[in-house]
């Protein structure tokens, strides 16, 4: 049995987000095709991640401290097998809270190590993926340029060993002119097929 966890990250419910609309169609889709699976759903808003208090943020270089609230966090991220974060794109990055919620599992000794040569990541072998919505054209230059979202998550799930990672967007929902429905069905579908190897 496998631990799936289910990262959301905005403030709409289900059925307003567009970006949960396609995400929980990749959980049922899930859900179906391995049924012994675990699934975890934490929304981040209602779990209401802070930002990393002073004493917090010096639990970073200390060893893990069962008393420090991103100890539950991380040791829950370490735990899992895959991961699904779904969040849209805000002004060119991720809604702030995901950066919250990264800041409480990055923790030395837990989701990474310090080695002669550096950090090294502590959690090779797992996967994500990454739903995301987006107003414009963000795939392809020159506005991918911009894009710090998906670069972002990648990136820092890359340093804690996580090379395994897929990304599902549905772009130019906000342009004018462009058949909406189209482009979510398209992600849609998309995640639906990424659930079934996933």
């Amino acid at each position: 049995m496998k631990t799936l966890l289910y990262i959301k990250a905005n403030p709409k419910t289900d059925k307003i987000s567009r970006t949960f609309g396609i995400s929980q169609k990749f959980i049922e889709a899930y859900k179906k095709n391995n049924p012994e699976d675990k699934i975890i759903a934490l929304d981040l808003y209602k779990e209401n991640i802070s930002f990393l208090t002073s004493e917090q943020a010096a639990g970073h270089a200390a060893e893990p401290d069962e008393k420090n609230i991103m100890i539950k966090y991380a040791k829950q991220f370490a735990d899992s097998d895959k991961f699904i974060f779904a969040a849209p794109l805000w002004n060119l990055g991720l809604p702030s809270i995901v950066k919250a919620y990264i800041d409480y599992v990055t923790v030395k000794g837990i989701t990474f190590k310090y080695t002669e040569k550096g950090a090294v990541g502590l959690l090779s072998g797992k996967k994500a993926a990454f739903i995301t919505t987006r107003g414009g054209f963000y795939s392809e230059p020159p506005m991918s340029e911009f894009e710090n979202g998906s670069r972002y998550l990648k990136t820092i799930l890359g340093f804690l060993g996580i090379s395994d990672y897929t990304l599902i967007n549905a772009d130019g929902l906000d342009v004018i002119g462009q058949n909406v429905e189209k482009i979510i069905a398209e992600a849609v579908d998309k995640a639906v097929k990424l659930a079934e190897i996933f």
